[in-house]
């Protein structure tokens, strides 16, 4: 069955807007667009409906998988799997410190190496409200001043460092500079494990890099069993986490450079409500428009490797984000810089075996 033949006419009006996605690499727009998403896919619902009275929407089907709960499949998709709700409100907030704190931590890299090089506790600076100098513009009298929480292994650590909030302002004025707290809104990606490579796209196994986390390995092979062959065990070697704020969107894509694409992306939600697309193995081909929430699990294996897939939008305003459970375990005063962080963000941890 075709993707358009799932799709009654609202729903091709509907996506048109997001099928731009598929064609179009990430961006952040001004404003998303008013739509009627009245027939986008919500795999919570039908979770609702399969535990009163087994019933599913036409052209999804369950299977337990040996799972505790039910795992989603679409018929004309094959080898993709969709978990509602298959992280503990626990482990959300778990991931989401981690990914915060520890997961942009040197030796992993992030979008910021490029200009700044490797960035230590750039969450903790943020917190403190320090400010990132560059110091081939600053005079050297700021040394003494200087936080000592940038690497020495990259040339860029020996320009950039994080000071105190309160720089003088003619020092402001004659250093380049940027907040850690905006830096930390503009961090977009990470990497764990085995180090991706952007500008060759390929994994670059002589950059310096720490194993996954032993406790992020064994949930991604829990969560990968459905999608994996008969007899075999998902080996995590690595991930990449994606961080997306206000307006924020990104591009129709395949992710093909692991060498077996017969292992599944295992791919977790957190933070705020998004639409997942599932396009096919053209970029024209008609998109699914899918709900993802907080806590909710993706496998893509096989086939559905071959599919593009985007995300069009998140959303950011308290009545749609659904993070209402998150935002009453951030409460606590010590965690409110997370809140506020989580509030308008969303974050999202996909795990690959490489090799």
């Amino acid at each position: 069955m075709k993707p358009s033949e799932r799709l009654s006419g609202k729903q091709r009006r509907n996506t048109s807007y997001i099928t731009a996605t598929l064609t179009s690499p990430r961006k952040r727009k001004k404003k998303p667009k008013q739509v009627d998403l009245s027939e986008v896919l919500d795999f919570k619902s039908a979770l609702d409906s399969y535990n009163e009275n087994a019933q599913l929407p036409p052209g999804i089907f369950a299977s337990q998988c040996g799972s505790n709960r039910p795992v989603f499949c679409l018929e004309n998709r094959p080898g993709f799997y969709f978990i509602p709700g298959a992280l503990s409100l626990e482990e959300q907030c778990l991931w989401i410190r981690e990914s915060l704190t520890s997961f942009p931590q040197p030796p992993n890299r992030t979008n910021h190496n490029a200009i700044y090089g490797p960035i230590n506790d750039l969450f903790i600076a943020a917190k403190e409200k320090r400010t990132l100098i560059d110091e081939e513009s600053s005079p050297a009298s700021l040394d003494s001043e200087a936080n000592s929480c940038t690497s020495n292994r990259d040339t860029h650590s020996h320009r950039w460092k994080f000071y105190e909030e309160n720089i003088p302002s003619f020092r402001a004025k004659t250093c380049k500079s940027i907040s850690a707290s905006v830096l930390l809104r503009k961090l977009r990606w990470s990497t764990l494990g085995l180090q991706f490579d952007w500008s060759k796209r390929n994994y670059d196994v002589s950059l310096p890099h720490n194993k996954i986390p032993d406790e992020l390995c064994q949930l991604a092979k829990k969560l990968a069993a459905p999608a994996m062959p008969m007899g075999e065990d998902f080996r995590p070697e690595a991930a990449i986490v994606n961080y997306f704020g206000l307006a924020d969107s990104l591009g129709g894509h395949l992710d093909d450079m692991e060498a077996d694409w017969s292992k599944p992306i295992v791919s977790m939600s957190l933070g705020s409500k998004a639409i997942f697309l599932l396009g096919g193995k053209s970029r024209q081909d008609p998109p699914l428009a899918m709900f993802l929430r907080s806590g909710d699990a993706v496998l893509m294996a096989g086939e559905a490797r071959e599919c593009f897939h985007g995300v069009p939008r998140i959303f950011t305003e308290k009545e749609t984000a659904e993070i209402v459970p998150l935002e009453l375990q951030f409460s606590h005063e010590d965690d409110h810089f997370f809140l506020d962080y989580i509030r308008t963000s969303r974050i999202n941890i996909n795990i690959r075996q490489v090799f």
